[in-house]
Protein backbone atom coordinates (compact mmCIF):
# COMPACT_ATOMS: atom_id res chain seq x y z
CA UNK A 1 0.00 0.00 0.00
CA UNK A 2 2.87 2.20 1.05
CA UNK A 3 4.60 1.53 -2.39
CA UNK A 4 1.45 2.12 -4.44
CA UNK A 5 0.67 5.67 -2.48
CA UNK A 6 4.68 6.60 -3.23
CA UNK A 7 3.78 6.32 -7.05
CA UNK A 8 0.60 7.63 -7.28
CA UNK A 9 2.40 10.54 -5.52
CA UNK A 10 5.19 11.03 -7.76
CA UNK A 11 2.55 11.06 -10.86
CA UNK A 12 0.53 14.06 -9.49
CA UNK A 13 -2.42 12.20 -8.16
CA UNK A 14 -2.62 13.11 -4.52
CA UNK A 15 -6.42 11.68 -4.13
CA UNK A 16 -5.79 8.10 -4.68
CA UNK A 17 -1.89 8.92 -2.91
CA UNK A 18 -3.69 9.68 0.19
CA UNK A 19 -5.80 6.79 -0.16
CA UNK A 20 -3.42 4.22 -0.27
CA UNK A 21 -1.24 6.24 2.49
CA UNK A 22 -4.28 6.00 4.68
CA UNK A 23 -4.31 2.05 3.63
CA UNK A 24 -0.90 1.54 4.54
CA UNK A 25 -1.49 3.35 7.59
CA UNK A 26 -4.25 1.29 8.86
CA UNK A 27 -2.37 -2.13 8.00
CA UNK A 28 0.84 -0.94 9.81
CA UNK A 29 -1.18 -0.30 13.10
CA UNK A 30 -1.79 -4.01 14.11
CA UNK A 31 1.56 -4.34 13.54
CA UNK A 32 4.68 -4.01 16.20
CA UNK A 33 6.42 -1.63 13.58
CA UNK A 34 6.13 1.50 14.96
CA UNK A 35 9.06 3.51 12.95
CA UNK A 36 7.37 2.15 9.32
CA UNK A 37 4.15 3.40 10.82
CA UNK A 38 5.18 6.71 11.83
CA UNK A 39 7.37 6.49 8.67
CA UNK A 40 3.98 5.99 6.54
CA UNK A 41 2.13 8.83 8.40
CA UNK A 42 4.51 11.40 7.81
CA UNK A 43 4.57 10.49 4.14
CA UNK A 44 1.01 11.02 4.21
CA UNK A 45 1.28 14.21 6.13
CA UNK A 46 3.72 15.52 3.56
CA UNK A 47 1.55 14.76 0.77
CA UNK A 48 -1.14 17.02 1.92
CA UNK A 49 1.52 19.85 2.79
CA UNK A 50 2.98 19.66 -1.21
CA UNK A 51 -0.91 20.67 -1.92
CA UNK A 52 -0.87 23.65 0.73
CA UNK A 53 -3.47 21.96 2.68
CA UNK A 54 -1.33 23.02 5.91
CA UNK A 55 -4.35 22.26 8.57
CA UNK A 56 -4.57 18.59 7.32
CA UNK A 57 -0.42 18.14 7.14
CA UNK A 58 -0.36 18.97 10.47
CA UNK A 59 -2.85 16.45 11.57
CA UNK A 60 -0.81 13.56 10.74
CA UNK A 61 2.59 15.06 11.89
CA UNK A 62 0.99 15.42 15.27
CA UNK A 63 0.07 11.62 15.05
CA UNK A 64 3.59 10.49 13.98
CA UNK A 65 5.17 12.86 16.23
CA UNK A 66 5.12 10.72 19.69
CA UNK A 67 5.49 7.53 17.59
CA UNK A 68 8.77 8.52 16.69
CA UNK A 69 9.71 9.65 20.27
CA UNK A 70 8.71 6.81 21.37
CA UNK A 71 11.27 5.05 19.56
CA UNK A 72 13.93 7.96 19.72
CA UNK A 73 14.03 7.67 16.58
CA UNK A 74 16.45 10.85 15.96
CA UNK A 75 16.01 11.55 12.02
CA UNK A 76 12.19 10.96 12.24
CA UNK A 77 11.93 13.17 15.15
CA UNK A 78 13.74 15.83 13.47
CA UNK A 79 11.83 15.54 9.41
CA UNK A 80 8.57 15.46 11.47
CA UNK A 81 9.40 19.01 13.46
CA UNK A 82 10.64 20.23 10.08
CA UNK A 83 7.36 19.61 8.20
CA UNK A 84 5.43 20.86 11.08
CA UNK A 85 7.59 23.90 11.06
CA UNK A 86 6.62 24.60 7.28
CA UNK A 87 3.42 23.93 8.03
CA UNK A 88 2.89 26.06 10.65
CA UNK A 89 4.43 29.12 8.67
CA UNK A 90 1.84 28.05 5.93
CA UNK A 91 -0.74 28.58 8.23
CA UNK A 92 0.93 31.82 9.51
CA UNK A 93 1.91 30.60 13.00
CA UNK A 94 5.76 31.98 12.19
CA UNK A 95 6.54 31.89 15.96
CA UNK A 96 5.47 28.30 16.30
CA UNK A 97 7.16 27.06 13.48
CA UNK A 98 10.77 28.95 13.97
CA UNK A 99 10.40 26.58 16.64
CA UNK A 100 9.71 23.33 15.48
CA UNK A 101 12.53 24.42 12.58
CA UNK A 102 14.92 25.39 15.57
CA UNK A 103 14.31 22.14 17.15
CA UNK A 104 14.73 20.25 13.51
CA UNK A 105 17.75 22.03 13.29
CA UNK A 106 19.05 21.19 16.56
CA UNK A 107 18.86 17.23 16.02
CA UNK A 108 20.01 17.50 12.24
CA UNK A 109 23.45 19.15 13.50
CA UNK A 110 23.23 16.04 15.95
CA UNK A 111 23.28 13.68 13.38
CA UNK A 112 25.42 16.26 10.95
CA UNK A 113 22.85 16.06 8.11
CA UNK A 114 23.65 19.90 7.34
CA UNK A 115 21.83 19.32 4.11
CA UNK A 116 18.67 18.61 5.52
CA UNK A 117 19.38 21.88 7.33
CA UNK A 118 20.04 23.62 4.03
CA UNK A 119 16.76 21.94 2.33
CA UNK A 120 14.64 22.80 4.79
CA UNK A 121 16.04 26.26 5.09
CA UNK A 122 15.23 26.57 1.42
CA UNK A 123 12.05 25.22 1.46
CA UNK A 124 10.74 27.74 4.28
CA UNK A 125 12.47 30.50 2.38
CA UNK A 126 10.07 29.57 -1.04
CA UNK A 127 7.17 29.01 1.09
CA UNK A 128 7.55 32.39 2.78
CA UNK A 129 8.09 34.25 -1.15
CA UNK A 130 4.83 32.36 -2.56
CA UNK A 131 3.32 34.43 0.90
CA UNK A 132 4.94 37.23 -0.22
CA UNK A 133 6.71 37.54 3.09
CA UNK A 134 9.78 38.96 1.91
CA UNK A 135 11.27 39.47 4.54
CA UNK A 136 11.19 35.93 6.25
CA UNK A 137 12.12 34.69 2.69
CA UNK A 138 15.62 36.46 2.45
CA UNK A 139 16.12 35.49 5.75
CA UNK A 140 15.42 31.89 5.56
CA UNK A 141 17.06 31.27 2.34
CA UNK A 142 20.48 33.82 3.09
CA UNK A 143 20.59 30.84 6.19
CA UNK A 144 20.55 28.28 3.88
CA UNK A 145 23.21 29.58 1.53
CA UNK A 146 25.30 30.44 4.67
CA UNK A 147 25.45 26.80 6.02
CA UNK A 148 25.15 25.32 2.41
CA UNK A 149 28.90 27.10 2.04
CA UNK A 150 30.06 26.35 5.65
CA UNK A 151 29.98 22.99 5.01
CA UNK A 152 30.78 22.94 1.20
CA UNK A 153 27.45 21.48 0.02
CA UNK A 154 27.46 22.42 -3.37
CA UNK A 155 24.50 21.46 -4.80
CA UNK A 156 22.72 23.61 -1.90
CA UNK A 157 24.74 26.20 -2.41
CA UNK A 158 23.69 26.25 -5.74
CA UNK A 159 19.99 26.16 -4.83
CA UNK A 160 20.06 28.29 -2.01
CA UNK A 161 21.66 31.20 -4.31
CA UNK A 162 19.19 30.58 -6.72
CA UNK A 163 16.26 31.00 -4.12
CA UNK A 164 18.02 34.06 -3.13
CA UNK A 165 18.09 34.96 -6.58
CA UNK A 166 14.28 34.75 -6.65
CA UNK A 167 13.51 36.56 -3.39
CA UNK A 168 15.70 39.73 -4.64
CA UNK A 169 14.26 39.32 -7.94
CA UNK A 170 10.58 39.33 -6.07
CA UNK A 171 11.87 42.78 -4.41
CA UNK A 172 12.84 44.45 -7.47
CA UNK A 173 16.53 44.37 -6.56
CA UNK A 174 17.89 43.25 -9.79
CA UNK A 175 21.50 43.98 -9.40
CA UNK A 176 22.03 41.58 -6.24
CA UNK A 177 19.56 38.87 -7.81
CA UNK A 178 21.60 38.28 -10.97
CA UNK A 179 24.72 38.38 -8.84
CA UNK A 180 23.19 35.34 -7.20
CA UNK A 181 22.14 33.99 -10.25
CA UNK A 182 26.00 34.41 -11.40
CA UNK A 183 26.78 32.70 -7.92
CA UNK A 184 24.08 29.68 -8.21
CA UNK A 185 26.11 28.50 -11.52
CA UNK A 186 29.84 29.33 -10.31
CA UNK A 187 28.77 27.44 -6.99
CA UNK A 188 27.46 24.68 -9.14
CA UNK A 189 30.35 24.11 -11.05
CA UNK A 190 33.39 24.61 -8.67
CA UNK A 191 36.10 25.27 -10.92
CA UNK A 192 36.66 28.13 -13.43
CA UNK A 193 39.28 27.80 -15.50
CA UNK A 194 41.29 30.69 -15.33
CA UNK A 195 44.34 29.72 -17.29
CA UNK A 196 42.30 28.78 -20.25
CA UNK A 197 40.24 32.31 -20.07
CA UNK A 198 43.69 34.02 -19.48
CA UNK A 199 45.38 32.31 -23.10
CA UNK A 200 42.58 32.67 -24.95
CA UNK A 201 42.87 36.86 -23.78
CA UNK A 202 46.18 35.94 -24.61
CA UNK A 203 46.49 35.22 -27.67
CA UNK A 204 44.26 37.99 -28.87
CA UNK A 205 46.15 40.52 -27.31
CA UNK A 206 49.43 39.51 -29.28
CA UNK A 207 47.40 39.76 -32.47
CA UNK A 208 46.30 43.05 -31.75
CA UNK A 209 50.01 44.06 -30.95
CA UNK A 210 51.48 42.37 -33.80
CA UNK A 211 49.03 44.31 -36.04
CA UNK A 212 50.12 47.52 -35.16
CA UNK A 213 53.18 46.65 -34.98
CA UNK A 214 52.94 45.61 -38.92
CA UNK A 215 51.90 48.94 -39.45
CA UNK A 216 54.39 51.20 -37.88
CA UNK A 217 57.01 49.09 -39.83
CA UNK A 218 55.11 49.82 -43.04
CA UNK A 219 54.54 53.66 -42.16
CA UNK A 220 58.60 53.27 -42.02
CA UNK A 221 59.15 50.95 -44.96
CA UNK A 222 57.14 53.62 -46.51
CA UNK A 223 59.30 56.58 -45.81
CA UNK A 224 62.72 54.70 -46.57
CA UNK A 225 60.66 54.30 -50.20
CA UNK A 226 59.43 57.73 -50.47
CA UNK A 227 63.53 59.18 -49.37
CA UNK A 228 65.38 56.67 -51.90
CA UNK A 229 62.95 57.94 -54.76
CA UNK A 230 63.87 61.44 -53.79
CA UNK A 231 67.74 61.08 -54.01
CA UNK A 232 67.15 59.06 -57.33
CA UNK A 233 65.73 62.14 -59.15
CA UNK A 234 68.61 64.29 -57.88
CA UNK A 235 71.54 61.97 -59.05
CA UNK A 236 70.26 61.09 -62.16
CA UNK A 237 70.74 58.20 -63.98
CA UNK A 238 73.59 56.48 -61.96
CA UNK A 239 71.48 56.39 -59.32
CA UNK A 240 68.99 54.46 -60.99
CA UNK A 241 70.20 50.98 -59.63
CA UNK A 242 69.94 51.97 -55.77
CA UNK A 243 66.61 52.99 -56.29
CA UNK A 244 65.69 50.02 -57.91
CA UNK A 245 67.48 47.61 -55.08
CA UNK A 246 64.80 49.99 -53.11
CA UNK A 247 61.96 48.95 -54.63
CA UNK A 248 62.59 45.30 -54.89
CA UNK A 249 63.21 45.55 -51.07
CA UNK A 250 59.91 47.51 -50.49
CA UNK A 251 58.02 45.16 -53.25
CA UNK A 252 60.00 42.32 -51.44
CA UNK A 253 59.12 43.74 -47.39
CA UNK A 254 54.89 44.43 -48.87
CA UNK A 255 54.80 41.04 -49.91
CA UNK A 256 56.01 39.02 -46.70
CA UNK A 257 54.31 42.07 -44.95
CA UNK A 258 51.00 40.67 -46.91
CA UNK A 259 52.07 37.13 -46.18
CA UNK A 260 52.24 37.69 -42.16
CA UNK A 261 48.85 39.57 -42.13
CA UNK A 262 47.08 37.07 -44.05
CA UNK A 263 48.12 34.49 -41.61
CA UNK A 264 47.73 36.42 -38.93
CA UNK A 265 43.77 36.96 -40.40
CA UNK A 266 43.62 33.43 -40.84
CA UNK A 267 44.45 33.04 -36.96
CA UNK A 268 41.91 35.48 -35.83
CA UNK A 269 39.32 34.22 -38.02
CA UNK A 270 40.26 30.53 -36.54
CA UNK A 271 40.00 32.34 -33.11
CA UNK A 272 36.67 34.24 -33.55
CA UNK A 273 34.55 30.54 -34.92
CA UNK A 274 36.40 29.12 -31.09
CA UNK A 275 34.97 31.67 -29.89
CA UNK A 276 31.67 32.71 -31.84
CA UNK A 277 29.42 30.51 -34.08
CA UNK A 278 30.43 31.32 -38.01
CA UNK A 279 27.10 33.86 -38.96
CA UNK A 280 27.93 36.07 -35.46
CA UNK A 281 31.45 36.08 -36.18
CA UNK A 282 31.04 36.93 -39.84
CA UNK A 283 28.15 39.72 -38.47
CA UNK A 284 31.06 40.41 -36.32
CA UNK A 285 33.83 41.30 -38.49
CA UNK A 286 31.32 43.03 -41.08
CA UNK A 287 29.46 45.31 -38.59
CA UNK A 288 32.01 45.20 -35.73
CA UNK A 289 29.12 44.21 -33.43
CA UNK A 290 26.62 41.68 -33.13
CA UNK A 291 22.53 42.42 -32.60
CA UNK A 292 20.99 39.99 -30.37
CA UNK A 293 18.81 37.88 -31.92
CA UNK A 294 15.82 35.57 -30.79
CA UNK A 295 15.39 31.90 -31.59
CA UNK A 296 11.63 30.68 -31.46
CA UNK A 297 12.82 26.96 -30.71
CA UNK A 298 16.20 25.55 -29.51
CA UNK A 299 17.32 22.87 -27.57
CA UNK A 300 20.12 23.43 -24.65
CA UNK A 301 22.22 21.18 -23.20
CA UNK A 302 24.04 21.49 -19.50
CA UNK A 303 26.53 18.45 -18.57
CA UNK A 304 28.09 18.18 -14.57
CA UNK A 305 30.71 15.84 -13.44
CA UNK A 306 29.80 14.02 -10.10
CA UNK A 307 32.60 14.43 -7.46
CA UNK A 308 34.65 16.18 -9.26
CA UNK A 309 35.14 18.95 -6.56
CA UNK A 310 36.29 16.68 -3.87
CA UNK A 311 38.33 14.91 -6.76
CA UNK A 312 40.38 17.65 -7.79
CA UNK A 313 41.42 18.85 -4.28
CA UNK A 314 43.94 16.75 -4.56
CA UNK A 315 45.51 17.33 -7.95
CA UNK A 316 47.81 19.96 -9.18
CA UNK A 317 46.23 22.76 -11.63
CA UNK A 318 48.11 21.20 -14.63
CA UNK A 319 46.16 18.11 -13.76
CA UNK A 320 42.84 19.23 -13.16
CA UNK A 321 43.23 21.03 -16.60
CA UNK A 322 44.17 17.90 -18.08
CA UNK A 323 41.44 15.72 -16.58
CA UNK A 324 39.11 18.53 -17.88
CA UNK A 325 40.56 18.71 -21.55
CA UNK A 326 40.59 15.17 -21.89
CA UNK A 327 36.82 15.22 -21.49
CA UNK A 328 35.42 18.91 -23.65
CA UNK A 329 37.68 18.03 -26.37
CA UNK A 330 36.17 14.75 -27.39
CA UNK A 331 32.96 16.36 -26.02
CA UNK A 332 33.75 19.35 -28.86
CA UNK A 333 34.09 16.97 -31.40
CA UNK A 334 30.69 15.29 -30.72
CA UNK A 335 29.17 18.08 -30.86
CA UNK A 336 30.95 19.41 -34.28
CA UNK A 337 29.83 15.90 -35.61
CA UNK A 338 26.64 16.94 -35.20
CA UNK A 339 26.25 20.77 -35.96
CA UNK A 340 25.51 21.50 -32.77
CA UNK A 341 26.78 24.51 -31.06
CA UNK A 342 28.99 24.75 -28.40
CA UNK A 343 28.41 27.49 -26.12
CA UNK A 344 30.54 27.43 -23.21
CA UNK A 345 32.14 25.37 -20.14
CA UNK A 346 32.12 26.77 -16.57
CA UNK A 347 34.72 24.72 -14.61
CA UNK A 348 32.96 21.35 -15.04
CA UNK A 349 30.04 22.02 -16.57
CA UNK A 350 29.57 21.84 -20.38
CA UNK A 351 26.32 23.35 -22.28
CA UNK A 352 25.95 23.52 -26.02
CA UNK A 353 22.71 24.42 -28.02
CA UNK A 354 20.89 22.76 -30.98
CA UNK A 355 18.76 24.53 -33.22
CA UNK A 356 20.94 28.02 -33.37
CA UNK A 357 19.89 30.15 -36.85
CA UNK A 358 17.05 27.62 -37.79
CA UNK A 359 19.49 25.38 -39.19
CA UNK A 360 18.50 21.89 -37.66
CA UNK A 361 14.47 21.44 -37.44
CA UNK A 362 14.90 18.64 -35.87
CA UNK A 363 16.41 19.75 -32.94
CA UNK A 364 15.53 18.03 -30.25
CA UNK A 365 16.59 14.44 -31.40
CA UNK A 366 20.20 16.24 -32.60
CA UNK A 367 20.77 16.92 -28.84
CA UNK A 368 19.25 13.65 -27.40
CA UNK A 369 22.15 12.33 -30.10
CA UNK A 370 24.54 14.18 -28.67
CA UNK A 371 23.63 13.57 -25.13
CA UNK A 372 23.91 9.79 -25.69
CA UNK A 373 27.13 9.67 -27.27
CA UNK A 374 28.64 12.37 -24.48
CA UNK A 375 27.11 9.18 -21.76
CA UNK A 376 28.95 6.33 -23.75
CA UNK A 377 32.20 8.16 -24.03
CA UNK A 378 32.30 8.87 -20.20
CA UNK A 379 30.67 5.64 -19.87
CA UNK A 380 33.72 3.98 -21.62
CA UNK A 381 36.43 6.25 -20.04
CA UNK A 382 35.00 5.20 -16.46
CA UNK A 383 35.54 0.82 -17.91
CA UNK A 384 39.11 1.72 -19.16
CA UNK A 385 40.03 3.19 -15.88
CA UNK A 386 41.21 6.40 -17.37
CA UNK A 387 38.85 8.93 -15.06
CA UNK A 388 36.31 8.15 -12.25
CA UNK A 389 34.09 10.85 -12.89
CA UNK A 390 30.13 9.79 -13.60
CA UNK A 391 27.76 12.83 -15.75
CA UNK A 392 24.73 14.41 -15.04
CA UNK A 393 22.59 15.76 -18.01
CA UNK A 394 19.70 18.19 -18.01
CA UNK A 395 18.29 19.15 -21.85
CA UNK A 396 15.31 21.81 -22.14
CA UNK A 397 14.00 22.94 -25.34
CA UNK A 398 12.26 26.41 -26.15
CA UNK A 399 13.11 29.93 -27.21
CA UNK A 400 15.87 31.58 -26.22
CA UNK A 401 17.86 34.94 -26.88
CA UNK A 402 21.10 34.84 -28.07
CA UNK A 403 23.93 37.45 -28.32
CA UNK A 404 28.00 38.84 -27.48
CA UNK A 405 28.51 40.82 -24.89
CA UNK A 406 31.32 42.59 -24.45
CA UNK A 407 33.78 44.82 -26.65
CA UNK A 408 36.79 42.84 -25.33
CA UNK A 409 36.88 39.27 -24.18
CA UNK A 410 33.63 39.39 -25.72
CA UNK A 411 31.73 36.45 -25.62
CA UNK A 412 28.51 34.72 -27.51
CA UNK A 413 25.68 33.61 -25.08
CA UNK A 414 22.02 32.44 -24.81
CA UNK A 415 19.27 33.36 -22.14
CA UNK A 416 16.29 33.37 -21.37
CA UNK A 417 13.94 30.97 -18.83
CA UNK A 418 14.80 28.16 -21.47
CA UNK A 419 18.26 28.00 -20.33
CA UNK A 420 17.52 28.11 -16.59
CA UNK A 421 15.09 25.09 -16.88
CA UNK A 422 18.04 23.30 -18.76
CA UNK A 423 20.06 23.91 -15.61
CA UNK A 424 17.22 22.41 -13.23
CA UNK A 425 17.24 19.29 -15.63
CA UNK A 426 20.94 18.76 -14.89
CA UNK A 427 20.59 19.54 -11.25
CA UNK A 428 17.66 17.27 -11.09
CA UNK A 429 19.10 14.34 -13.31
CA UNK A 430 20.91 11.32 -11.87
CA UNK A 431 24.81 9.73 -12.89
CA UNK A 432 24.96 8.12 -15.27
CA UNK A 433 21.07 9.49 -16.80
CA UNK A 434 20.09 12.05 -19.72
CA UNK A 435 17.08 14.05 -17.52
CA UNK A 436 14.63 16.06 -20.28
CA UNK A 437 11.78 18.28 -19.80
CA UNK A 438 8.45 17.77 -20.90
CA UNK A 439 8.89 20.27 -23.36
CA UNK A 440 11.78 17.96 -25.17
CA UNK A 441 9.51 15.18 -24.63
CA UNK A 442 6.38 16.14 -26.51
CA UNK A 443 9.46 16.82 -29.34
CA UNK A 444 10.67 13.63 -29.10
CA UNK A 445 8.39 10.53 -27.24
CA UNK A 446 7.20 8.85 -30.32
CA UNK A 447 10.97 8.18 -31.49
CA UNK A 448 12.43 7.88 -27.73
CA UNK A 449 12.09 6.19 -24.74
CA UNK A 450 11.60 7.45 -21.67
CA UNK A 451 10.16 7.37 -17.92
CA UNK A 452 8.69 9.77 -15.83
CA UNK A 453 10.91 11.53 -13.02
CA UNK A 454 8.29 13.39 -10.83
CA UNK A 455 8.47 16.83 -11.04
CA UNK A 456 10.26 20.71 -10.31
CA UNK A 457 8.38 23.63 -9.42
CA UNK A 458 9.40 26.45 -10.82
CA UNK A 459 10.43 30.50 -8.82
CA UNK A 460 6.48 31.36 -10.60
CA UNK A 461 4.70 28.05 -8.68
CA UNK A 462 4.26 26.04 -12.05
CA UNK A 463 5.03 22.58 -12.07
CA UNK A 464 7.44 20.71 -14.93
CA UNK A 465 7.46 17.08 -15.31
CA UNK A 466 10.75 15.81 -15.67
CA UNK A 467 11.81 12.05 -18.09
CA UNK A 468 14.90 9.99 -17.88
CA UNK A 469 15.51 8.86 -21.49
CA UNK A 470 16.17 4.74 -21.40
CA UNK A 471 17.53 4.63 -24.68
CA UNK A 472 17.02 6.20 -28.16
Amino acid sequence: YSNIADIYSESGNSENAILFYDKAIASLWQTPDTIALASVILNAGDEFLNQGKYSKAQKYFKEAEPLFEEKNYQPGIAYNLGNQGIALAGLGQNKLAEEKLYRCISILEELEDFYSISVYLNFLSELYLEKNDNKNATKYAERSLSLAKKYGLKGQISEASLQLSNVYDRIGNKTKALELFKNHIVYRDSFNNVETVHNLANMRTDFEVSQKQLEVNLLEEQRKTQRLSIIAALVGLGTMIFLAIGLYRRNRYINNTRKIIESEKEKSDKLLLNILPAETAEELKQNGKVAAKKHETVSVFFSDFVGFTKFSEHLSPDEVVAQLDYYFSHFDNIAEKYGVEKIKTIGDAYMCTSGLNDNDPDHAMTILKVAEEIQEFVNTSIRDMQTPFEIRIGINSGPVVAGVVGHKKFAYDIWGNTVNIAARMEANSKPGKINISENTYHLVHSQVDCAFNGHFTTKNGSAIKMYFVNNL
